[in-house]
């Protein structure tokens, strides 16, 4: 009776854990999306240098999320590595208070990039290890960070609405403060399982890298996704701001990010149910029609008693478009990538993608102010109309080989 109980308090520690990870991140996110391009607003910055700085991070993911990932599958060590990116994260949003100019704080954001956006990558990699083993459900791990979103876009909301935009910078150090905290709190063996693997075999990790980007199938996957993603460029950029342009109060600026999110924890607390019955492909062609509607009643500028439901579609838009790129990721991709392949993930989707369609949204906001969403409609229905051929070519199984495979095949 005692062994099979040990294997079962591992996964509920590891829940845990991993769930208080995911917690303290999206804290830190739940202020730094919403309110990070208002507090860059307070320091006198235009519409075009707040765009180049809220999509500096995302170009960095490019580079710095491909390489963390393959360092990752490439020497193991996880656990230590998402350690040095929270403290690194937690420096940059200090250093942010001791500089002043649009150059300075450009500098610091493109090093608040190399830590912070690297390290969702690696999270995300020890999930679908245990989604492979059956052992976690991903959607129930993961709704704990979108449930700390909300409690941080809406909190947040509450303190900067008393006291003004100076206090996003705090809020941003206490928060990244608690995932140092929760980055130090996963297990000594996260990820590194991989150091058994012999030296030679892992001479062949950067061909196997390469290898995914020349699977059809896996590109046809990666443009579908970061297209769908791409489209929330205006929203992340300059939603807050259009709204208060249109007479919206922070607090209840805070509610409509809550709203949601709530809605996509819905989805994620009934994850294993929506992808047995819809399938990955047709989940993710859902969520680009979902974000295709939205964005263009979005254009339209609509009143208060339509946003609240309209933001709702939040659980359609990133929720399933995200869901279903993990469990994608997941089953065509071999375990011994999948660090690597996570990293590729992030920088095509929420690096090149979203960083040209944010850098794109600057001047866009400033010519056609919320009428802008017409180009992220467009963005949403092409990347649907990607996932729908993607929903005719793959039948769930690889989009590339094993790395014995490969041994094989050279």
């Amino acid at each position: 009776m005692e062994e099979p109980s040990q294997p079962r308090r591992s996964v509920r520690s590891l829940a845990w854990r991993l769930g208080f990870l995911y917690a303290t991140f999206f804290l830190m996110v739940g202020c730094y999306l919403p309110y990070f391009p208002i507090w860059l607003h307070w320091r006198k910055l235009d519409a075009g240098e707040i765009a180049v700085l809220i999509a500096a991070p995302l170009f960095m993911r490019i580079l710095s999320a491909p390489l963390i990932g393959f360092a990752a599958d490439l020497v193991g060590g996880r656990r230590t590595i998402v350690i040095a990116l929270a403290w690194g994260s937690l420096l940059s949003f200090l250093l942010f208070w001791a500089v002043s100019g649009f150059w300075q704080m450009l500098l610091i954001a493109i090093l608040l990039a190399i830590n912070s956006t690297s390290i969702m990558p690696l999270i995300e990699t020890l999930a679908v290890s245990g989604i492979r083993t059956g052992a976690l459900d991903y959607g129930r791990v993961r709704l704990w960070g979108s449930l700390s979103f909300v409690s941080s876009s809406f909190g947040s909301g509450l303190v900067i609405g008393k006291i003004g935009a100076e206090a996003v910078l705090p809020l941003l150090v206490v928060t990244t403060a608690l995932l140092v905290v929760g980055a130090h709190l996963l297990p000594r063996d996260f990820g590194d399982r991989n150091r058994s693997v012999p030296a030679a075999p892992r001479g062949l990790k950067l061909a196997n890298a390469h290898g995914l980007m020349r699977a059809p199938l896996f590109l046809l996957f990666l443009f579908a996704a970061s297209l769908i993603q791409a489209s929330h460029a205006l929203f992340y950029s300059f939603g807050t701001l259009n709204w208060r342009a249109l007479g919206i109060s922070d607090a209840v600026i805070g509610v409509l990010w809550s709203v949601g999110v709530i809605a996509e924890v819905a989805l994620f607390a009934v994850s294993g149910r929506i992808i047995a019955y819809c399938g990955t492909a047709r989940l993710l062609m859902f969520a680009g029609l979902a974000a295709t509607l939205r964005w263009g009643v979005m254009a339209f500028d609509p009143p208060l008693l339509i946003l609240g439901p309209l933001q709702t579609l939040h659980a359609l838009s990133f929720g399933a478009a995200h869901l279903a790129a993990i469990h994608f990721l997941t089953h065509a991709v071999p375990e011994d990538r999948a660090a690597t392949a996570q990293g590729v993930y992030a920088a095509a989707a929420a690096g090149l993608a979203l960083g040209i369609a944010t850098i794109a949204s600057g001047p866009l906001y400033d010519t056609f102010a919320g009428k802008a969403y017409g180009a992220m409609t467009a963005l949403a229905l092409l990347g649907a109309a990607c996932a729908y051929r993607l929903t005719q070519v793959w039948r769930g199984g690889l989009v590339v080989g094993t790395e014995t495979d490969d041994r094989q095949a050279q």
